[in-house]
């Protein structure tokens, strides 16, 4: 498979101009809440003399400055100085960092008028979402004498203060270089979590001390399954991890555009690669191997070997270690009790705790309750806390669990009503390894299901029948790339974008502020980015050009 893009379309969007061109903050991708045009105020002319000015002494706004000079040189060609200021400068682009600014922690406000313009944030990250808007204003040009900003008020402020994509790196391994790359479309788009999965049955993608054969085997599987789980293997070896320098910098490269990354280690199901790295893990002892096909295996961590909750310790206290984020997303799904059905170890694990059969829910699904809430707390003693998808509620776990909800939206809305925070991810809409045409003969491989643009655009993550009190436990939304079916870089791309801009208004606009018609239209001048820095991106919103790439593919 291989990357492929409208050279002549890419040409048309790359016009050399002398003349001055014009801004336009209507084209911008998530929309603003509100622009305010002032005809009196005169426009602003961005030119090579233009200066951005930052907080003198702060780093992130120093950086923030450093970005912005670089998107528009990206964008127009034009190269800007920086300088530091202690305050708003009356000339030029000014980032202020104004702490008492009643502004949201996250949202932006950007006044342009004939002497410059002004970019505002209560936080550098605001500040930085501020710089994006500009970015996405302006247009794609290969030479500009100088570009028009039009005299405006620009506010916006997000919906959601979690943001997320998922990025599955366990069942195909991706290079950091490409991770970096994702990070960077996250930003584009507004977001602020990376929640990156990087274990599985298929595949253990970092290492943990103490524990060296899991980057030595657990990283590798002999073969893998092709097609849909077909009785055929592909016969070639297949491995990856990253080491904890790669781990590091890929924080440190996300931490520098407001992205935080929300590690995911599955427990106790999905655990085939680090039981065949240490079968004494799991209940039979194995053998077991790396997983070769897709699904759910049987097999899974043993609940009632303290041999286990060793082995989960150390290898949290290094993702502790490396991950600096609030959150540890620990799965939980998928996670058969059979092999606990008879298993001696974790039937006397659930005597000792006193589990039993009750109000609907098993002693095997109580030990998974304990297990998650022994994990959870151990997280709690390390100033985490857990995110665990929504099998969790059937467990009876503790309510400072966070619950990612992806079966549909019910399972978030119950979870809400027990007093969980809840990520909104449903697989309807939001797996972006769902075919995104239901021709699908036109289409790479995918896992099956649909949601095209309209569909994701349209979602409404917050249930109406929900009280206030209840909402208010809906922090955020995500969409989740699962890879079986995704094996290279340009195919992830692909199926993300422009899907990734529609979750992007669903995520930022409050309802009554959403038009799919509208969006479509600032999504023609956001895929001009695209473009620029050569993302490869589905062409379904333009049926023309759609059927030349689907072709070759």
């Amino acid at each position: 498979m291989r990357k492929t893009f409208l050279m002549s379309l890419f040409l048309t969007c790359l016009t050399a101009v002398g003349a001055t061109e014009k801004a336009d903050f209507a084209k911008v991708v998530p929309a603003p809440d509100k622009i305010s045009y002032n005809a009196k105020g005169g426009d602003f002319t961005l030119s090579a003399s233009t200066v951005i000015n930052y907080t003198a002494g702060n780093a992130d706004m120093e950086r923030n400055a450093t970005f912005l000079a670089q998107y528009v040189k990206d964008m127009t060609k034009l190269e800007l100085g920086k300088q530091a200021a202690k305050g708003k400068a009356k000339t030029g682009i000014s980032l202020v960092l104004n702490a008492k600014a009643k502004l949201a922690p996250e949202a932006y406000e950007i006044v342009v008028d004939k002497r410059g313009v002004t970019v505002t944030g209560a936080t550098a990250a605001g500040v930085f979402y501020g710089v994006q808007a500009i970015r996405k204003s302006l247009p794609v040009l290969q030479s500009a004498e100088s570009v028009e900003l039009p005299a405006a008020k620009v506010e916006a402020s997000p919906r959601f203060a979690y943001r997320g994509m998922m990025l599955d790196c366990a069942r195909h391994f991706f290079p950091a270089k490409f991770v970096k790359k994702y990070i960077d479309l996250i930003a584009l788009h507004n977001m602020n979590r990376l929640h990156w999965h990087i274990s599985d049955d298929q595949g253990w993608r970092f290492s943990v001390p103490g524990y060296p054969r899991l980057a030595e085997v657990g990283s590798k599987r002999a073969q893998t399954v092709t097609g849909h789980n077909s009785e055929l293997e592909d016969g070639v070896p297949y491995g990856g991890y990253y080491t904890d320098d790669e781990i590091r910098d890929i924080v440190k490269y996300a931490a520098e555009r407001y992205v935080t990354i929300v590690p995911e280690v599955d427990m106790p199901g999905h655990m085939m690669a680090a039981l065949a790295a240490y079968p004494e893990l799991g209940c039979t002892g194995g053998p077991y191997k790396t997983g070769e096909f897709w699904g759910v295996y049987r097999d899974i961590l043993c609940a009632g070997n303290e041999k286990v909750y060793t082995f989960i310790e150390k290898t949290l206290d290094h993702i502790c270690d490396l991950f600096p984020g609030q959150y540890i997303h620990i799965g939980g799904d998928e996670s058969p009790r059979v092999r606990w059905e008879n298993c001696p170890k974790c039937q006397a694990m659930i005597a000792k705790q006193g589990l039993t059969d009750s109000k609907g829910i098993s002693k095997e699904a109580r030990l998974q309750g304990y297990f998650a809430k022994r994990v959870q707390k151990y997280l709690e003693a390390k100033g985490r806390k857990i995110i665990g998808w929504d099998e969790l509620l059937g467990c009876d776990v503790d309510t400072t669990a966070t619950i990612m909800s992806w079966r549909g939206a019910e399972p978030g809305a119950q979870g809400a009503k027990l007093g969980h925070d809840v990520i909104m991810s449903p697989n309807n809409a939001l797996y972006f390894d769902h075919y995104q045409s239901k021709d699908t003969g036109s289409e790479p491989p995918a896992i099956g299901g649909f949601s095209d643009v309209a569909n994701v655009y349209n979602l409404e993550p917050v249930p109406a029948e929900l009280a206030p009190s209840v909402k208010a436990h809906i922090k955020g939304v995500q969409a989740n790339v699962w890879t079986e079916y995704i094996p290279y870089t340009n195919q992830v791309e692909y199926m993300v974008l422009p899907r990734m801009a529609a979750l992007s208004e669903v995520q930022w606009l409050q309802p009554s502020e959403k038009n799919f018609e509208a969006f479509k239209k600032r999504v023609d001048s956001l895929r001009h980015i695209y473009e620029l820095y050569g993302y490869n991106y589905a062409h379904h919103l333009w049926p023309s050009e759609f059927r030349k790439v689907a072709k070759s593919y």
